[in-house]
């Protein structure tokens, strides 16, 4: 599975933080051996983009007393973080605190999200797309939109792969569905789309009608949830991620507690939500009202 270098980066910050922590070493010390800032240690340490070298790997393990064996698969979470995903080729159509999202997107094995306001970005259409894109982005530059748009087409490419598909579960207000985007016959292609992919097998689309009054998602709000592939070492399992976006920056989180209030929230509407072949004739019958 290519997963470019998001998650081994994360895996291996996780490895150096917990060496660090059980050796009781602090982060000055740390530093002091790789001649490194604080800041570096905590980069490295929290998976962000930083410049690792093998030489400063293999000493930290040294400093923390890491067995070989423990050594080597860093060293080797090290050489797999240095590689590029796909998606660094299009950074700079990319806003900053949606990398990492896009990064952990590609290697996760399920999505589950709940919508409140928009079709999610997965199963959009271009034409849907390029309207939500001029609106947060009035004064951008065409070419700029046309990188955004491949970069939607190339995330989309994961629900129709047969190497690594997707699992992809959506819980979508009515609203959405509503909210005219566009021209009346871009969302009623829109909508049309929508139910041909929630026919795939790897794709779930249910939704919450209005008749369905107060629910979860009224509190909670639009979130993602990722979860990973087994890794064949159990302990180095990337655990499940919560992205919540922001207008101006986005959230990661990642306690266990957070996670599970999250995952509570997201069975509570599906409860909340009608089944796939309701919310499939639901979604239908509202095309039908954009097509008149």
């Amino acid at each position: 599975m290519a997963t470019g270098s998001t998650l081994p980066r994360r895996l291996l910050g996780r490895e150096l933080h917990d060496l660090r922590e059980n050796a009781g070493i602090t982060m000055d010390v740390a530093k002091a051996a790789i001649s490194v800032g604080k800041q570096t240690i905590w980069r490295m340490e929290t998976g962000q983009p930083v410049r690792l070298r093998f030489i400063d790997i293999e000493r930290l393990c040294q400093v923390y007393g890491a067995t070989e064996e423990k050594t080597q698969v860093l060293l080797g979470l090290t050489e797999e973080a240095q590689g590029k995903g796909w998606w660094h080729a299009y950074g700079d159509a990319i806003p900053k605190h949606f990398d990492l999202f896009v990064g952990l997107e590609q290697a996760a094995h399920r999505l589950s999200s709940y919508q409140a306001a928009l079709i999610p970005g997965l199963l959009q259409i271009p034409e849907y797309r390029r309207d939500v894109i001029w609106a947060e982005l009035p004064n951008v530059e065409s070419a700029e939109v046309e990188r955004r748009m491949e970069l939607a087409t190339r995330r989309q490419d994961r629900l129709t792969s047969e190497s690594n598909p997707i699992k992809l579960e959506v819980v979508l207000d009515e609203l959405p569905l509503r909210r005219p985007i566009g021209s009346p016959a871009i969302m009623a292609a829109q909508l049309q789309h929508l139910t041909e992919v929630s026919k795939l097998a790897n794709v779930s689309v249910r939704v919450v009608p209005a008749s369905a009054g107060t629910h979860p998602g009224l509190l909670v709000g639009t979130f993602v949830l990722l979860e990973f592939p087994k890794h064949p070492t159990a302990h180095l399992t990337e655990p499940p991620v919560v992205y919540v976006q922001g207008y101006t920056g986005a959230l990661y989180l990642e306690k266990f507690d957070e996670v599970q209030q999250y995952r509570d929230a997201y069975t509570r509407l599906r409860r909340s939500a009608l089944d796939e072949g309701e919310s499939r004739r639901l979604i239908l019958e509202i095309a039908e009202e954009f097509d008149q």
